[in-house]
């Protein structure tokens, strides 16, 4: 779907369908047909923009999109709400909505080098990342932010100001002071995406359910609480100056335009100057570089450099002749599919995966694809022995291009390949997805054992997720209690493929040992959704490590704790009004002797009120968690966003020309170096 708002057009049409005669059966038959694809198109649109979700591959959406242009093309006919002369989704319903100044439109777009230098011709151009993230509009007053609002339909967007002042890596002063309109893709890197659903699986949070770097983007900047957004490390590449009402001369050149948006601190998208004797050795170095490229990008994006040429080319009806997009030319693969695995999570969601007979993509070897969920599997029809195409999307993601052969046999599964317990389909927004219901079931247990297991929460040396899965085979485990009776089976166990008296040895040190622990660890450890570390922490401080107290609390109590609110205060009493829940906790305290802290008064602390964000590397902490630990335990708090809230930025490379340094400047927050901190805590002590 990242083509979704390219569609090749040469021909300027309207939104009327225009009249042609349709008496032939054939006609008939081709117009049916388009009514078919546009509301296919559209369903399909509106989940992946707006819902955040896929119903179909991305190149099963462009067939149809090019399906349906070439039927405009024969019968003269173009449906309203068609894809062909629409951009992008409609406005989701719980942002406000605001016009654009200027209609954002889409891009025409090539597949071939040779025709990207024809449409070059004789003229220099920028060559640049096409970044595959979420479109925003900036308007910038008097040297300040003013508001932010998405692409939308390209006509309407969804105004999320609040949300962009917590991007990363975007200044919210500049020192231009007459009005400033921009564009630029809101991102999530590839590093940062890895971390968070990584981090997000653990602590059971709502991240850990999206496909994607650009679906989590997506619906991390429209968001009602920029909390969320600032957690979520969204960056903005600004691509193109609309507007600029002051004291500005950018000598007919798009380029210096990029240069003037980088001196007034915005990162751009990166881009390389071309002529058509460079064009194709640039679009190679490119190509080259995609596979680790840390920013999502789905092509490249070619702009004459000459403003005035550029605009005096004018427009089709959806768009702009100025610039044009480049997708890379897929290598596609013949080859069988050998069978599709159902993978159990701790969610309860079956996820399924293609297995195929190996094929060469790219230079490596690949014989897995996701094919995501329910619906894809069953728009591709699939069956065991299927003669499919595979791709790397983006060259890099394993893709389904097309089932040749759609013998539909593929039956999805009645019970969960991990407990045998009959699944259920259900429909999640737009796409239909495989579940198990089974609160007990093995897959569940063993995601949720290693998080309880794991160094944040009981700490329990040994016991890693492999050993979790023989244990919970062996029938050794069900219950977080039972980890602390594994004596009972000591001979079982020295007996299991990998084990030994001392490694059963080295496992009961380690159990031991967590026994003694403290009720932070414990909360975080039994996995409630959405209270990770460090909510466990501001529960724990706010009630004293009053255990009772905290279970005796209403929604409504938790829910006024400062960095709690009512969704995770739901959530939290929404799992301790289950029985079950209250007992496991009950049996669990009945095996551990919980250290209490000590919490002083909050203003009494050495950091109470301070407000820091850590980057780069660390020196005198293991990492920076260690860091993070040590300025919550003095009363400070540590984010990962500088805003004007943030008192210091801690970055040994103080003198650093990162987004964030750039922004601390900006902002007037203090940067300052591990020894700098250490310092003064020391003097605050």
């Amino acid at each position: 779907m990242h083509s979704i708002m390219q569609r090749d057009s040469e021909e300027e049409v309207t939104q009327e369908a225009k009249s042609a005669p349709a008496s032939a059966a054939g006609e008939g038959v081709d117009l049916a047909r388009m009514k078919e694809l546009t509301a296919l198109l559209e369903r399909a649109a509106r989940a992946y923009y707006a819902e955040d979700a896929e119903i179909m591959s991305n190149r099963e959406y462009d067939a149809l999109c090019d399906e349906l242009s070439a039927l405009e093309k024969k019968t003269g006919v173009v449906l309203a709400g068609s894809p062909t002369v629409r951009v992008g989704y409609e406005a989701v319903d719980f942002l406000p909505k605001e016009r654009h100044e200027k209609p954002m439109l889409s891009l025409g777009k090539t597949k071939s080098r040779e025709e990207l230098r024809a449409w070059l011709g004789e003229q220099e151009g920028l060559l640049s990342w096409k970044l595959d993230g979420l479109t925003v509009v900036l308007t910038y007053e008097n040297g300040a932010l003013s508001k932010a609002v998405t692409r939308g339909n390209g006509e309407i967007g969804e105004v999320i100001t609040p949300n962009a002042r917590v991007f990363c890596n975007l200044p919210l002063a500049i020192p231009f002071r007459g009005k400033l309109i921009l564009r630029g893709e809101a991102i999530i890197r590839y590093s940062d995406f890895a971390v968070l659903s990584r981090t997000s699986e653990e602590e059971g949070e709502a991240e850990s359910r999206y496909k994607n770097p650009r679906n989590l983007c997506s619906g991390s900047v429209r968001q009602l609480n920029s909390e969320v957004t600032a957690k979520r490390r969204v960056h903005l590449y600004a691509f193109a100056l609309v507007e600029a009402q002051g004291e500005a001369d950018f000598h007919n050149s798009r380029e210096r335009q990029l240069l003037f948006l980088q001196e007034q601190g915005f990162e751009t998208v990166p881009y390389v100057r071309v002529s058509g004797e460079t064009i194709l050795n640039e679009v190679e170095r490119f190509s080259r570089e995609v596979e680790t490229f840390d920013l999502p990008s789905d092509g490249l994006v070619l702009t004459y450099d000459d403003i005035a040429y550029g605009e005096s080319l004018g427009r089709t009806a959806k768009f702009p002749r100025d610039s044009i997009a480049f997708k890379w030319a897929d290598e596609v693969q013949e080859t069988t599919l050998l069978a599709v695995e159902w993978s159990a999570s701790r969610t309860g969601l079956i996820n399924p995966v293609a297995v195929f007979a190996p094929v060469e993509l790219e230079g490596t070897t690949v014989q897995r694809a996701s094919v995501h969920n329910v619906s894809i599997v069953r728009s591709l029809q699939l069956g065991i022995g299927d003669r499919i195409s595979v791709y790397k999307a983006n060259m890099i993601i394993p893709q389904i291009a097309e089932n040749l052969t759609r013998s539909d046999t593929l039956e999805i599964p009645a019970h969960c390949p991990v407990c045998g317990e009959a699944t259920q389909v259900r429909q999640d927004n737009d796409a239909q997805v495989l579940v198990c219901p089974n609160p007990e079931c093995t897959a569940k247990k063993i995601k949720a054992f290693t998080l309880f297991t794991s160094r944040n929460a009981m700490n329990i040396d040994g016991l890693s997720e492999m050993t979790l899965e023989k244990l919970i085979a062996g029938g050794f485990i069900h219950n977080y209690d039972d980890i602390y009776h594994l004596d009972r089976y000591r001979e079982q166990i020295e007996q299991m493929d990998g084990f030994g008296e001392k490694s059963f040895a080295n496992l009961q040190a380690g159990v031991e040992a967590s026994r003694h622990t403290e009720l932070p660890r414990l909360i975080y450890a039994l996995g409630i959704p959405g209270i990770g570390a460090a909510n466990a922490k501001l529960l724990c401080r706010h009630f004293a490590d009053d255990l009772a107290a905290m279970l005796a609390a209403t929604q409504e109590e938790l829910a006024q704790i400062e960095g709690i609110g009512p969704v995770l205060a739901g959530a939290f009493a929404d799992y301790f009004a289950q029985e079950t829940n209250r007992k496991r906790l009950e049996e669990l305290c009945g095996e551990l002797v919980i250290r209490k802290n000590e919490y002083p008064e909050e203003a009494e602390l050495p950091l109470a009120g301070k407000v820091f964000v850590i980057t780069g590397a660390v020196n005198h902490f293991a990492n920076r968690n260690e860091l993070k630990a040590r300025i919550e335990s003095l009363g400070g708090k540590a984010t990962g966003s500088v805003t004007s809230k943030t008192s210091y930025l801690i970055n040994n490379d103080v003198h650093s020309t990162t987004g964030k340094n750039k922004k601390a400047q900006e902002l007037g927050v203090p940067v300052i170096s591990e020894e700098d901190f250490l310092e003064m805590v020391r003097e605050k002590e």
